[in-house]
């Protein structure tokens, strides 16, 4: 039997609910909001749709402006429709299907990283310089690797498919 609460009541008291902070949110104008400390627990329990689907809709733009202008793009994305149509076919496994899904989604997400830093870089130094050549050489990099990681899944993938199937 468990002890009993000071306030009285026992086990069949149910009238105490936890409260995780969540009866504290008051609906509040933008500009509270805004005025509110960016880390604070109110304004983190705050969930305004509204701001989200604006966050989505900023995002989609980017995406969108991204995808029409960066040519490597483009590219990553028929070499993963390419892929993933192939190991549809060749009856890969779930977990196989999802390895290549975060591998692409990773050199998609290097790739959009480079782009932003290449944008900003070339907005704010139109000059040249060495050191922000270096820069953007490093963010490049940093996409072949994740494309060469992925390309390596991809090999050892598809190899143990294709000697199953050819055997």
């Amino acid at each position: 039997m468990r002890p009993r609460r000071a306030g009285g009541g026992g086990q069949d008291d149910h009238t105490h609910q936890p409260d995780f902070g969540f009866s504290a949110v008051t609906p509040r104008s933008d500009a509270e909001f805004e005025a509110e400390r960016i880390g604070s627990p109110s304004r983190a329990r705050r969930v305004d749709l509204r701001r989200t689907l604006y966050s989505f809709r900023h995002a989609g733009r980017g995406f969108a402006w991204a995808f029409t202008s960066q040519a490597n793009l483009r590219v990553h994305f028929v070499a993963a429709a390419v892929v993933m149509v192939s190991a549809v076919v060749l009856r890969f496994s779930v977990i196989e299907l999802v390895a290549l899904v975060l591998c692409f989604s990773i050199v998609i997400a290097a790739e959009l990283f480079n782009t932003t830093l290449e944008v900003l870089i070339d907005y704010a130094w139109p000059e040249r310089h060495p050191m922000i050549g270096r820069a953007k050489d490093v963010a490049a990099a940093a996409v072949l690797v994740a494309a060469v990681g992925t390309a390596v899944v991809g090999v050892l993938l598809f190899a143990r498919h294709l000697f199953f199937h050819l055997s």
